[in-house]
């Protein structure tokens, strides 16, 4: 093969219309309205950013500065940069309602090796985000049962730690703490190490199986859960404020813009959920009309909500006394509302419930996509003939996420995702500036305003704030390109064979 013919290849688009005619024929039920759209951004922006992210954004890390109580000006820059993003998704989601996000809108302006390798980024974005959230949810569930300590027996409130920490987080722990891994760990044969997050994996699993039985279904449960994590952020907002005491907002840039900056990357990884709109696009019934005001309506809740909490956080407790585990029900503690701190877990378990079951449900639906363009096996789509979901998708998900919870270092997969976050961010405001040139003529029922400005600076702020982060983390800046390599050779050795093997078969078809 000449080097012109391979370069063809590479860059070979998918046009428009063949992508939306492939939404005709496909299997997956048309069942969402807006009501259902903005329940899934809400449940997977507020729960992450607030109960999991905020105080490690606000106090830092070994290797970031903090934003103290500048944190509200690491959220608005963090909204600023997704506003202009969630313009363009808005447009481009519109204008191309089919499933894949921002791997199909890359298809169909970049060619072939972009959308694979955007595709591969996503999966970094939204699977390995999944590990982090799924740690989370079980120190919610450990505080939770501490709370019922009295009526519970002790083997379930202290279950032990090698039942509720991945085997990197014991070794972490038993460092802090002086421990011998051997005393706290057991070991098979005295060699093999058993440490499992066990009630992560069970609500990996319990979540599967629920996205199998239909996606109608599994944004019912996430409404339940959306409206009880409402509740309860609002509550903490109003009974918070009477707490508030304004000398714990200085100094105010604890760390300088430094800190600012580092609370946004930080705080980006939430900022996930209206992605997570974009890939259901096949299965909404009026994707034209409802996708833009999801996306658009959902960073605006989201926004509002987090500045106020972190006004009231920071605000209730000194800075250098914030517990970055627990945030929020740890400054209810800390006012003496010890009773309302148990009402935060639950919360907070309702709101990283709903973002596991957004995130594994982004993961399918992008993986569905990848398969039908045949960079990924063609059993892997499988639609479940009485529920019509990807059951195979969504199992290969779930037990994806639960593999690489035993080995993956959380902090790192929560950097991780966030370098996929910006990527696919940046790639989606490039690919409404290429639509625009190459496909000017094209109905468009939402239009991102001030073009190209708005793509321009959509793309300058998320990758300026991507490239300063990358001087900051030092494990996680040589991962990200690790994962990258990964993706290039995975493409060259099946995905590259198995896209000219579906032109051959589609040309015999046409001849005959």
């Amino acid at each position: 093969m000449n080097i012109k013919s391979l370069l063809n290849n590479l860059l070979k688009c998918k046009s428009t219309d063949e992508l939306i005619e492939t939404t005709k024929k496909s299997e997956l039920k048309k069942t969402l309205n807006i009501f259902d759209l903005i329940i899934i951004g809400i449940g997977a922006v507020v729960g992450t950013g607030i109960f999991t992210i905020i105080g490690t954004a606000i106090v830092g890390t070994p290797d970031s500065a903090g934003a103290g109580p500048a944190i509200i000006l690491s959220m608005i820059l963090a909204a600023v940069a997704c506003v202009f993003t969630a313009l363009c998704y808005s447009e481009i989601a519109a204008m191309i309602p089919v499933a894949g996000s921002a791997y199909t809108y890359t298809y169909a302006t970049m060619g072939e090796f972009m959308a694979w390798m955007v595709g591969w980024i996503l999966m970094l974005e939204y699977a390995i985000g999944n590990i982090t959230v799924a740690s989370a949810w079980t120190g919610y569930l450990v505080q939770l049962l501490r709370g019922f300590k009295q009526y519970l027996p002790d083997f379930i409130v202290h279950f032990p730690l090698w039942l509720r920490n991945d085997y990197i987080s014991m070794l972490r722990m038993c460092k802090v703490y002086g421990w011998d891994i051997h005393d706290k760990v057991p070991h098979i044969f005295g060699v093999i190490p058993v440490s499992v997050n066990l009630p992560s994996i069970f609500i990996v699993l319990a979540l599967t199986l629920l996205l199998i039985k239909g996606v109608k279904e599994s944004t019912r449960v996430a409404g339940i859960m959306v409206g009880l994590n409402l509740f309860m952020i609002i509550s903490f907002i109003l009974v918070g404020a009477f707490y508030v005491k304004p000398e714990n907002w200085t100094p105010f840039m604890t760390n300088g813009f430094e800190g600012v900056f580092m609370g946004a990357f930080l705080i980006f990884f939430a900022y996930i959920g209206f992605d997570a709109i974009s890939t259901t696009a096949e299965e909404t019934e009026n994707p034209q009309r409802d996708l833009p005001i999801a996306i658009l309506g959902t960073l605006v809740i989201c926004t509002i909500l987090y500045i106020c909490v972190a006004l009231v956080l920071t605000g209730i407790v000194p800075i250098a006394q914030i517990d970055t585990g627990a945030p929020i029900a740890h400054a209810m503690s800390f006012i003496k509302k010890d009773w309302f701190a148990g009402f935060i877990s639950v919360g907070a378990l309702a709101a990283l419930t709903s973002v596991l079951l957004i995130y594994q449900l982004g993961t399918t639906r992008i993986l569905y996509a990848m398969s039908r363009d045949r960079f990924l096996p063609k059993g892997w789509r499988l639609i479940h003939k009485k529920f019509k979901t990807p059951y195979v998708m969504t199992w290969f998900a779930g037990i994806s996420v639960i593999v690489f919870s035993l080995f993956m270092d959380l902090r790192i997969s929560a950097e991780l995702c966030n370098f996929g976050t910006f990527t696919s961010f940046i790639i989606i405001c490039i690919a409404v500036l290429i639509l625009r040139k190459t496909d000017p003529d094209r109905k468009r029922p939402f239009k991102v305003p001030f073009s190209p400005l708005f793509p321009i600076l959509g793309i300058i702020v998320c990758g300026g704030l991507m490239v300063y982060s990358l001087k900051a983390l030092n494990e996680s800046s040589i991962y990200f390109p690790l994962w990258l390599i990964a993706g290039v050779l995975i493409y060259v050795f099946y995905g590259y064979k198995q896209k000219r093997l579906e032109d051959a078969q589609r040309s015999n078809r046409n001849n005959n």
